[in-house]
């Protein structure tokens, strides 16, 4: 079981920063997949950014140059630099890890989500 858990939500004003974290834990292999995602109220989830290994990152064309998305080598840790928010920002934030861990004796594939985080642009 691979477990996924997320921090740094919160309420900020508009104009201003945030740091998001989500960590992985488990008997991880490998990981090739990992993003955030966004539900605002009444709206669809929405995928925000993405780092995929075999072809780079993507963002939501309404963060283009506000948001990014980085993680370490391993990428167990994954991180969303907000900044410049807007009201229009606020949703519940989850993050995706995609890739391939130990389980009896075998790898298998994974497709791990955090329990996502209120984030509030208000003031």
């Amino acid at each position: 079981q691979v477990q996924v858990v997320e921090s740094g939500g919160g309420l900020v004003q508009p104009g201003g920063s945030l740091r998001l974290s989500c960590a992985a834990s488990g008997k991880i292999s490998t990981i090739h997949y990992t993003a955030w995602h966004r539900q605002a109220p009444g709206k669809e989830l929405e995928l925000v950014a993405s780092i995929k290994s075999t072809s780079g990152t993507n963002y939501l064309e309404s963060v283009k140059g506000r948001f990014t998305i980085s993680r370490d080598d391993a990428g167990h840790t994954l991180w969303l630099q907000m900044n410049s928010l807007k009201s229009e920002d606020t949703a519940i934030y989850y993050c995706e890890i995609q890739g391939m861990a130990s389980h009896g004796g075998s790898l298998h594939g994974f497709d791990s989500w955090g329990q996502g985080m209120q984030v509030t642009v208000s003031s």
